[in-house]
């Protein structure tokens, strides 16, 4: 036969359930954090690669257009063009790659240039960005923006890289 539960035996199982769900929601709780910890840390990592390929890009079609300035201001038509320039009889690389939106890893949004192609690119990604002061000087206009898409690198015609 086998001994029937007393009382006493009653509470302390109710009181053990009691401390697991407690356990059980600390640890949700706690792994919660860690996500959101995690999600932000990656997303910074990604603001950061965005300003780095941003910043060559731009550099990339700055140089582009200043090449051959004597037949007027030329700006590429694609980012190909930027990773071998196709007006050139000897090989031109103005950026390493053809690269990707790192916030979509989709294809970057153009900003139209004056008599055709592009002068800068944006992201097309809608989130808020995480970072919102302490740009370099480079990307002052970045500040307090509410989206990606906010965050123009252009080489701006006369110059005014700095002031839009």
């Amino acid at each position: 036969m086998t001994a029937r539960p007393t009382a006493a035996g009653k509470q302390q199982s109710g009181f053990a359930y009691a401390w697991a769900l407690m356990a059980v929601l600390i640890m949700g709780i706690y792994l919660a954090q860690v996500g959101e910890a995690w999600q932000n840390r990656a997303q910074r990592a990604k603001e950061e690669e965005l300003l780095r390929v941003g910043a060559e890009i731009r550099r990339g079609i700055r140089l582009y257009s200043e090449q051959n300035m004597m037949q007027g201001t030329q700006y590429p038509k694609t980012l190909e063009e930027l990773v071998l320039d196709p007006r050139s009889p000897t090989p031109r690389r103005f950026i390493r790659k053809a690269y990707k939106d790192p916030m979509t890893g989709d294809d970057w949004a153009y900003i139209s240039a004056p008599g055709g192609g592009f002068m800068g690119v944006y992201s097309q990604a809608k989130g808020k960005p995480l970072k919102q002061q302490r740009f370099p000087s480079d990307f002052a206009s970045f500040a307090n923006q509410n989206t990606y898409q906010d965050w123009k690198f252009a080489n701006w015609p006369n110059g005014k890289a700095l002031k839009r």
